[in-house]
């Protein structure tokens, strides 16, 4: 099918308000990269410094729609009367995507390393745009209508989202399940872990500014990228719009599985959400379990009081640990821009110092000994009263344990971040 075929077979589809499609390619586990990946340009259009808006699409084997696309993105540029450029990074298609992309007018740029992330890093390191336009290069997108997105920058705003669920989405445009199930409550998880107010925080259409880009400082390399957006141009204090868009049904096969880049935006949110997945499940659990043992040690009797015992020791180490798992997580995440310190994190970084740390831990330790020392000089071990003791006298020692080890961790890991110094160095000596 040669690039005339192509134009006249995706015309016939084109939907006469102008509307477009999108896809994703992304088959990597998520990672967060800081390697720069070389590009390699196959088509170089005249530098210019007057390059305004870049309109920066991911492909993999599209070759029935990226023409089609690109020829939209051009025809949108023109229609709102800004100079610009239409950035393909072509993510390994093995079809004639690139030599489609190209004749329709395309910069094309290769990135050798699969996912949707490394696709648009590298078309954005590429771009030269004061004004970044991204979508994807399937046909669900509608381009000629990108002035909507870059006028409400215009406006002051610094990043602008394309909603499907505040616009349109057209019949066979989305599966009911990513409708009613899946894109609705990765949204909802969204907008309560991170303090949003999204409609459709999975959308592949955005706009944002070369700034605002920047302040983002985007880093992931799959499917994860599309939240990351959204969590770091909440942390960068960005001012965030929506504009309602129509959405189509996509040109050619989707890439999307389902299960799989569900779980992984899910794992993504968890992951960046220390408070939701260590810290609450941490301190309830501690909490159920010294409240456990000590109504155990002064009303329980009989085997069954000890063994109530053992379950709330276990249920009070284990709160302890995941406890000190959030700190660590908020920690390094503070670290890489993902989590803005918050009046928890000051509290904790001020008063949860090594040394204080410490004094807890051995007292906690000591405590736990002296209890196991009187239990043996009391004669009562064998006893089921003593056996509660000497099981509250472990979940002392563990805990000690625990906040001892834990302590040397985090100060090491706070050296680690805190050692990271961009200030340029004096120049008296």
């Amino acid at each position: 099918m040669d690039v005339a075929q192509l134009r006249r077979r995706a015309s016939d589809r084109e939907p006469r308000d102008g509307t477009t499609r999108g896809r994703r390619a992304s088959d990597r586990m998520p990672t967060i990269s800081l390697a720069v990946t070389p590009v390699e340009v196959t088509h170089t259009p005249v530098v210019t410094d007057s390059i305004e808006v870049s309109v920066v699409m991911p492909c993999l084997n599209e070759e029935e729609s990226v023409g089609v696309c690109v020829k939209k993105a051009l025809a949108g540029l023109a229609a709102s009367g800004r100079v610009g450029e239409v950035v393909v990074c072509d993510n390994g298609s093995s079809d004639n995507s690139v030599e489609v992309a190209k004749a329709a007018g395309a910069l094309v740029v290769r990135e050798a390393a699969r996912g949707y992330g490394n696709a648009y890093l590298t078309g954005f390191r590429r771009a030269r745009g004061k004004i970044i336009v991204m979508g994807d290069s399937d046909d669900s997108y509608d381009f000629t209508q990108l002035d909507v997105l870059v006028d409400k920058l215009g406006e002051g705003y610094d990043y602008v989202l394309g909603s499907r669920f505040g616009g349109e989405i057209r019949q066979g445009a989305m599966t009911w399940s990513h409708r009613y199930i899946g894109n609705p409550i990765l949204t909802a998880v969204l907008n309560r872990f991170f303090g949003l107010k999204s409609s459709d925080a999975h959308s592949g259409m955005r706009a944002f500014t070369r700034d605002a880009l920047d302040r983002m400082d985007l880093r992931c390399e799959g499917m994860e990228f599309a939240s990351e957006i959204v969590v770091k141009a909440a942390r960068a204090n960005l001012r965030v719009a929506e504009v309602p868009i129509v959405y189509h049904p996509r040109i050619g096969e989707s890439k999307l599985n389902t299960m799989r880049d569900g779980w992984r935006h899910l794992r993504f949110l968890l992951l960046l959400s220390p408070i939701y997945l260590f810290l609450i499940p941490g301190i309830a659990m501690f909490a159920a379990g010294a409240v456990g043992q000590g109504v155990d040690l002064t009303i329980g009797s009989g085997g069954a009081s000890t063994n109530l015992s053992i379950l709330s020791a276990l249920l009070a180490v284990t709160g302890v640990v995941t406890i000190i798992f959030g700190i660590f997580t908020q920690t390094f995440l503070q670290g890489l821009g993902f989590q803005k310190p918050t009046r928890v994190s000051n509290w904790l970084d001020q008063n949860f110092s090594l040394e204080r740390n410490l004094v807890v831990a051995m007292t906690a330790i000591g405590t736990g000994l002296v209890i196991d020392v009187l239990i043996w000089v009391n004669g009562k071990s064998n006893e089921l009263g003593g056996a509660k003791w000497s099981v509250a006298s472990v979940m002392l020692v563990a805990i000690g344990v625990v906040i001892l080890f834990g302590s040397f961790f985090l100060s090491i890991f706070r050296v680690r971040i805190h050692a990271i110094d961009t200030a340029p160095l004096s120049e008296e000596f």
